[in-house]
């Protein structure tokens, strides 16, 4: 299933091999589960346009980072389907756009070490791009393209499954992908409550930002949240000041 003209392509990208890196915690799992990565397409897979761009031209990891996009939303989509029968579909929609998200797919890399590993230009080096989340998405999903091109749909899916599957699962648990603040809101309404307001603190470099929410609801601020953007932390600080009112005012969790 590999395409030739990628392969050829890919052997241009660089100057380090990561095929011959048996320390790389993301080869060590693909020889766990017995799948073969083509070294060329690993190449590419980590070749920033950064990179390319100051060495010629060379192609980039873009066309991987596509198709492995659509890898990830089957292998998503799949387990949602089978393991959550019970779930509407907007319930899935709304947990596979959590699971696959920048912040997510950027924890996916950090846990492989991949950033490291991606052939950078200069300048996005020196702007931390090894570290940047959205790079490491990208990074991931291209990855991801590679192994799709290398071992079959097959072989791509099941890394999806082995990578996202325990993810979904804590998302379930955690309620992500729940509105949490229509559900205070709410809430509020039915306590006779102001509406909530949010307070927010940003803290740490550019390219790795967190942000501190809390949710003012009773006249109190509650639920102090650390997330990697504004939305995530006022979700979890909405999240946070309902398990608050529900112990206050014995009342059931709303199921948003």
């Amino acid at each position: 299933m590999t395409d030739c003209s990628d392969q050829e392509q890919g052997a241009q990208a660089g100057r380090r091999g990561p095929a011959e890196d048996a320390s790389w915690p993301f080869l060590t799992l693909l020889e766990e589960l017995g799948i073969e990565i083509d070294p060329q397409l690993l190449q590419l897979a980590l070749t920033h346009r950064s990179y390319a761009f100051e060495n010629g031209g060379i192609p980039t990891n873009e066309r991987l980072e596509f198709l492995g996009d659509a890898v990830l939303e089957v292998g998503v989509t799949e387990y949602l389907y089978n393991a959550y029968p019970a779930f509407a579909e907007g319930r899935m929609a709304k947990l596979r756009a959590a699971v696959v998200s920048t912040v997510s797919l950027g924890g996916v890399a950090r846990s492989l070490q991949i950033g490291p590993r991606v052939l950078l230009g200069r300048g996005e080096e020196l702007t931390g791009g090894h570290n940047k989340t959205h790079l490491l998405a990208d990074t991931t999903e291209a990855l991801l393209g590679a192994v799709t091109l290398s071992a079959g749909l097959v072989e791509g899916v099941r890394l999806v499954h082995h990578l996202f599957d325990p993810r979904i699962d804590e998302a379930v648990r955690s309620g992500a992908g729940t509105d949490w603040k229509t559900a205070l809101q709410e809430m509020c309404a039915e306590l006779h409550l102001d509406s909530p307001q949010y307070r927010i603190e940003g803290s740490g470099p550019d390219h790795d930002r967190r942000y501190l929410a809390r949710a003012v609801v009773g006249g109190r601020e509650r639920g102090g949240y650390v997330g990697h953007n504004k939305k995530e932390a006022e979700l979890g600080a909405a999240r946070l000041a309902i398990d608050e009112l529900v112990a206050e005012h014995h009342i059931p969790v709303p199921d948003a």
